[in-house]
């Protein structure tokens, strides 16, 4: 997939996080989709036209300009949604005054449960390659139990299945 739907350079583009990246790519595909079914109406509106002996009219032109209107619109609603997302999401990602967000030293607790959970696995698949010692460190981490909520139970069954 190409992503055209925002200007960023190599290194831009390599400072996005996971969560980021997710978002341009979403963004793209409902680029496409738009432009996809512009040009679509656009298919069908010269095919009727043909029909009709009439596609050497003024209508063909001043309808193919309405068609690229509204989907340049559609794109830029979607662009300036993606640039929104991706300010709020580089808010919340940077860190805060004790420093850059990091398991276990500095949880960031602006994340969505789901996203906490694979930073704590994270942390854990990376910390050592023993699945014994994993779990072990992981039964005795209280941060966890509190910073994953529900969904410690859940990491506990993964590490275990490791074992």
């Amino acid at each position: 997939m190409t992503i055209d739907i925002i200007d960023l350079t190599d290194p831009d583009y390599a400072d996005l996080n996971a969560v980021q990246l997710s978002m341009v790519r979403v963004a793209q595909g409902k680029k496409n989709e738009i432009l996809a079914r512009a040009q679509e109406e656009k298919t069908q509106l010269q095919n009727q036209l043909i029909a009709n002996n009439f596609v050497r009219s003024s209508v063909f032109e001043y309808t193919q300009d309405r068609i690229d209107e509204e989907a340049e619109a559609e794109v830029d609603v979607v662009k300036e949604d993606l640039l929104y997302q991706l300010a709020y999401e580089s808010l919340g990602s940077e860190g805060n005054e004790m420093g850059p967000y990091r398991y276990p030293e500095n949880p960031n607790y602006n994340l969505t449960a789901s996203q906490r959970f694979l930073v704590v696995r994270n942390y854990y698949m990376d910390v050592t390659d023993d699945p014994d010692a994993r779990l072990q460190s992981y039964s005795m981490d209280t941060l966890a139990r509190t910073y994953l909520g529900e969904f410690y139970a859940t990491l506990y069954d993964l590490l275990a299945s490791y074992c």
